[in-house]
């Protein structure tokens, strides 16, 4: 199992969310999204200057801004995982 937050992640890498940090407004917020424990996600792509983060959520797009991403921790394992030769050649 390999963690790193949202913020982290290259494009077109996959993951499934294991956890979401933060109370309060903000990670309510994240939570009603769909962003909870188990949910899979995929980088779709990021703004010219990397915020925001264009996600795929099941079959929803959706954009964050990486504070937010941030609070969202992601397991890499398994198919999600890419080597670092690929995930840098797509960058």
């Amino acid at each position: 199992m390999k963690l790193i937050s949202m913020r982290q992640m290259a494009k077109r890498q996959r993951g499934v969310v294991s956890r979401v940090r933060g109370g309060g407004e903000l990670g309510i917020r994240i939570r009603e999204m769909g962003l909870v424990p188990g949910a899979t996600v995929e980088i779709v792509g990021r703004a010219p200057l990397k915020d925001p983060v264009h996600i795929k959520l099941y079959d929803n797009n959706l954009t964050l801004r990486n504070n937010e991403a941030d609070h969202i921790l992601v397991d890499l394992a398994g198919d999600g995982e890419k080597d670092q030769a690929e995930v840098e050649a797509h960058e």
